[in-house]
C-alpha cells in the first residue's frame, strides 16, 4: 500500500510538472504492468486530481473547456473570423486536389469558399458539409459513413474510422477546439480524435484551421502534437508565442 501511495504522489508531481502522462511511459518508469497505471489514474480521477484521456491522463486543472458549446451557438460565434478563414483555407485547394474537410464550423465555411471545379475531391464526415457540396454540382464527394452524432451533426465510429483505410488525400483542414503549443491539438469527444488521427495519416499534409480564441485552450482528448502539423489558417494578429512555435516546428501561419 505505501508503494502504491508514493507511486500516486509521483504520477501527480510529474501531472502538475508536465500537465499530462501517458500510461506506457509510466509504466515503464514505476516497472509495473500498464493495468496497475490505469488503476491508478482511475483512482486520481474519481478523487478530481486528473481528467482520462487517450492513453493515459490529463491534470484536472489544466483543462479550460469543460464542455462542448451547442452547435448552433458554435454557428454563430466568431462567425467572421470564420467565414475569413474559410475563404483563405479554400484558395489553398489547387485544381486536381483531394482534401478532408474535418467536421465543424469553421471547415462549413471552406466548403462554402470552395470553387466549384470537377478537379476536386472533398472527403468528408460532417452532414452540414455534404449539404453545402451537393449544391456544387462539379466537386466530387466523398461522404465517410458510420453513426450520426445529432450534438455536432457529424458521422463517426469505427466504420468512418475504416472508411479511410485506403484513401491517401492531399490536405486535411483540421478543426479543432484547442491549439494549445505545449499540449497540441485537443478536442472534446474521443470518437472525433480516433478519426482526426486516422484522417492524419491519410493525409499528405495537415492544415490547421482555427480563430484565435481557441489558442491556449485544452481539451480532454489529443489529436496531435503541434510538431506534426504543416500549417496554420486563423485570423491576425497571431502573437509571438505562436509565431516562435511556427519557427521552432517548422509550420506556415496563414493570416485572414
Amino acid at each position: 500500500m505505501r508503494d502504491t501511495s508514493e507511486r500516486r504522489q509521483q504520477i501527480i508531481s510529474e501531472m502538475r510538472e508536465r500537465g499530462s502522462v501517458q500510461v506506457a511511459s509510466l509504466a515503464k518508469k514505476f516497472a509495473v504492468s500498464v493495468q496497475t497505471i490505469r488503476k491508478d489514474l482511475e483512482y486520481l480521477a474519481q478523487r478530481g486530481v486528473a481528467e482520462r484521456s487517450y492513453g493515459g491522463a490529463i491534470l484536472a486543472s489544466e483543462i479550460n473547456v469543460a464542455t462542448e458549446a451547442p452547435l448552433d451557438a458554435k454557428r454563430s460565434v466568431f462567425f467572421e473570423e470564420k467565414e475569413r478563414i474559410g475563404k483563405l483555407a479554400a484558395s489553398l485547394v489547387l485544381p486536381g486536389e483531394s482534401v478532408v474537410l474535418d467536421s465543424g464550423t469553421t471547415t462549413m465555411h471552406i466548403a462554402e469558399a470552395l470553387a466549384d471545379d470537377e478537379d476536386i475531391t472533398v472527403v468528408t464526415n460532417d452532414f452540414d458539409i455534404l449539404a453545402v457540396l451537393t449544391a456544387k454540382s462539379r466537386i466530387n464527394v466523398i461522404m465517410l459513413g458510420g453513426a450520426l452524432r445529432r450534438k455536432n451533426m457529424a458521422f463517426y465510429g469505427t466504420q468512418t474510422v475504416a472508411a479511410l483505410d485506403d484513401l491517401h488525400v492531399d490536405k486535411l483542414f483540421l478543426g479543432v477546439d484547442g491549439f494549445d503549443i505545449d499540449r497540441g491539438i485537443t478536442t472534446h469527444y474521443e470518437p472525433e480524435a480516433l478519426l482526426n488521427r486516422k484522417m492524419v495519416e491519410a493525409a499528405g499534409q495537415v492544415i490547421a484551421v482555427t480563430d484565435r480564441s481557441k489558442f491556449g485552450r485544452v481539451c480532454l482528448h489529443r489529436i496531435l502534437n503541434i510538431d506534426e502539423v504543416d500549417a496554420l489558417v486563423t485570423d491576425g494578429p497571431v502573437d509571438d508565442a505562436i509565431r516562435s512555435a511556427s519557427a521552432q516546428f517548422g509550420f506556415d501561419i496563414h493570416t485572414a
